[in-house]
């Protein structure tokens, strides 16, 4: 039948033949349902915009047409208090920017989150993904030296110290003075703290020479229980053997070739390189000594140390020799 009876027993005429078919076919021809694009072959609908985008649109439009902000901002679906948003947050992004800047130039070695670290301590209330985005906004990202890779090793688990001088890590470190004289630094390390104990530096370092400093170092802080070093012979040496025997010093002497066996003290002169070392062009003995001086200082007092929680080695000790419960205390403030 071509009729169809309603319920209250009205009588209505089938729909024409093939509208319904015709609908169908418009909108696949569209490729979506939106009637606004239906008659444009082969549209697609773009990107969503950003509200920065957005911002950018509603200045060009009110450009080119008298019309009101409220209206430019409906035209292109943007809320007004979106609008106004960046502009409230560009006098603190600018003055934690300029900041930022500032301390890198200062710490050229410095990545996003030691500074983020050091803003922090200014009082300067930012969160690290804000410091991340305008970090690199400046083009402030550390440029990664080149490594030379050895032989692959099995990497060794140290076990940490339980409190401050209970292990030192003694080593050296290469370098040259600007007339190509060699310079060697001793680096002394407290395994526990992180603190740089000393830096002897000098163009010849024996044995002899390192059992005295040692000394020094242990009449300002104390001895320590062990002494960890490789197998070189300045630290096989018999003026360093009776040095240890003489105040009850243990030598913990590491495998040849594992240098992972003494990881702390690596990890520090890595540190002590790439931020001091290569930052500078000794011109004498006594300019090498002034600027490594100055440098363990602020190592020691300044630099945030990611295995201390963002603390200087200097402010972790004092916390840490104020706290009467020793091993609950690191846990605290690791």
């Amino acid at each position: 039948m071509a009729r169809e009876v309603w319920r209250h027993g009205g009588v209505r005429s089938a729909p024409a033949q093939g509208a319904g078919n015709r609908e169908r076919a418009a909108e696949e021809a569209a490729g979506r349902g939106d009637a606004r694009y239906g008659s444009v072959k082969g549209c697609r609908q773009g990107k969503a915009l950003s509200p920065q985008a957005k911002r950018e649109a509603v200045a060009a439009i009110r450009k080119k047409v008298n019309i009101s902000e409220r209206r430019a901002c409906r035209l292109v679906g943007l809320s007004r208090s979106v609008l106004h948003y960046k502009a409230r947050l560009d006098h603190e992004n600018d003055a934690l920017r300029a900041r930022l800047v500032e301390l890198a130039h200062e710490r050229r070695r410095f990545g996003y989150r030691r500074l983020h670290a050091m803003i922090e301590r200014e009082g300067i209330q930012a969160n690290h993904k804000r410091v991340h985005r305008l970090y690199r906004e400046a083009g402030l990202a550390v440029r990664r030296r080149r490594r030379r890779h050895g032989v692959m090793i099995e990497r060794e688990q140290l076990a940490l110290p339980s409190g401050p001088n209970q292990v030192w890590s003694i080593d050296f470190v290469m370098d040259a003075l600007s007339n190509g004289r060699r310079l060697k630094c001793l680096t002394v390390v407290d395994d526990f703290t992180k603190e740089a104990v000393d830096i002897i530096v000098d163009h010849g370092i024996s044995g002899l020479y390192v059992a005295r400093a040692l000394e020094q170092a242990a009449r300002l802080r104390g001895y320590p229980k062990a002494l960890r070093t490789d197998q070189g012979p300045e630290f096989t040496s018999r003026a360093l053997n009776q040095w240890a025997y003489a105040n009850g010093v243990t030598l913990k002497l590491i495998q040849p070739g594992k240098p992972t066996q003494n990881a702390y003290i690596e990890s520090f002169n890595g540190k002590f390189r790439d931020e001091c070392l290569n930052e500078h062009w000794f011109t004498s003995l006594a300019h090498a000594r002034a600027l490594i001086a100055a440098w363990r200082q602020d190592y020691n007092e300044q630099r945030p140390h990611s295995a201390l929680n963002h603390l200087s080695p200097a402010e972790f000790a004092a916390k840490y020799r104020a706290t009467a419960d020793a091993p609950a205390a690191f846990q605290e403030l690791v």
